[in-house]
């Protein structure tokens, strides 16, 4: 196995991406992801959990054809925005415009979602904190409301949803997700929403956009290159499952692009259908089995026996919850390791593996990611 080159921790020629704030995020990890994907004679390219879309767009940018797929509405809508889009972004200007212009209203976002200043407190009169001040909320209402109206197409209608999105996040008061929020207003919560173009691309290339589960996706499409970066659950025992549940941390971008006005619950005002027993994933399954094994490391295998591709490049954080000696024997059980790449984001550098076992000292340590990647 070769020892991957080094240029001071950062690995150079990654097209630039665009997302908002999300505790998944593979942004550091794009170009390491690449100069895996290069090692490799892989044309078509199988990102499986897409999240907020910066490695498909990564790749579709690097020459890939890319299958984009995750369970959350929020990143189809991402994925037909940058990756179906076929037009130049100053073709949507007038209609990135035109919701600009808009006056704004009372509506269910405001009532549920917006909050008074209150002299820098997000604390409001019922003892809830929101995560976006009412005049940017009153604006939300009558953007989304809108877009209803004006019977766009699919990918006009998700650039429209995505410029929505990535301006609700430079104004938000949150830690990062939708599940609590900061005492008081974040100084970015002042500000106003103010839509812009997304950095829309075009592409020699015909991308597909999915939103599938996993194991019926994988059955039915074959590609060169699979990259998985499941939602790991967290390794802490006494956590509650469904505070590591990606559903439950970024509800209301669900709320926006579906406009379905849900039943709510909790201090956070989370949708219904993101409790622990409808938004349950195996790979945030925090159980073990009869033998003692993570029911999340057996939904891996199974995963990596499924899938049509050739190479498989796996993500693996040190605080997942499967066990690094439990994950290794997945992986050598399943095909040949041709290499792991160890990120250290606490000292921001990346390290190659001389030997497929090395990665097994450093896998306890905490803030370590690994990239693994596998031919089948």
């Amino acid at each position: 196995m070769q020892t991957l080159p080094l240029f001071d921790g950062v690995l150079l020629d990654a097209p630039p991406t665009e997302g908002i704030k999300y505790a998944g995020s593979k942004l550091k990890l794009i170009p390491h992801i690449l100069q895996l994907a290069r090692r490799v004679d892989a044309r078509t390219v199988l990102d499986g959990f897409s999240g907020t879309t910066r490695v498909s767009q990564a790749l579709a940018k690097s020459g890939y054809e890319v299958l984009c797929n995750d369970r959350a509405v929020f990143s189809e809508v991402f994925g037909a925005c940058y990756l179906l889009n076929h037009k130049r972004p100053a073709e949507y200007q007038d209609l990135i415009d035109h919701l600009n212009g808009v006056s704004p209203v009372d509506g269910w976002f405001t009532e549920y979602y917006g909050g008074q200043p209150n002299g820098g407190s997000a604390v409001q009169q019922d003892g809830l904190k929101k995560p976006w001040q009412i005049h940017n909320t009153r604006k939300l209402d009558a953007i989304r409301e809108e877009i209803e109206t004006l019977g766009l197409d699919l990918v006009d209608r998700a650039v429209a949803l995505t410029s929505l999105i990535l301006a609700l996040d430079q104004v938000d008061s949150s830690l990062g997700h939708f599940v609590s929020y900061l005492k008081d207003w974040s100084p970015r919560s002042y500000k106003d929403l103010i839509l812009k173009t997304p950095k829309v691309f075009m592409s020699a290339r015909e991308h597909q956009v999915f939103r599938s589960d996993i194991f019926d996706l994988v059955g039915r499409v074959s590609v060169d290159l699979a990259y998985f970066d499941p939602p790991y659950g967290s390794n802490n025992e006494k956590m509650p499952p469904s505070r590591v549940r990606y559903a439950s941390y970024y509800h209301v971008w669900t709320s926006v692009c579906l406009f379905d006005k849900p039943d709510l619950f909790g201090k956070a005002n989370r949708r219904k259908d993101t409790s622990d027993k409808v938004a349950a994933s195996v790979f945030e399954e925090f159980r073990r089995d009869s033998s003692g094994r993570f029911l999340a490391l057996e939904a891996i295998e199974k995963l990596i026996k499924a899938t049509q591709a050739r190479w498989i490049i796996l993500s693996y954080s040190s605080g997942g919850r499967a066990t690094a000696e439990e994950l290794n024997d997945v992986l050598q059980n399943n095909g040949k390791l041709l290499d792991v790449v160890e990120i250290d984001y606490k000292k921001n550098v990346m390290a190659g593996m001389k030997w497929t076992n090395e990665w097994l000292r450093d896998a306890e340590n905490p803030h370590r990611e690994f990239l693994f990647l596998i031919e089948k």
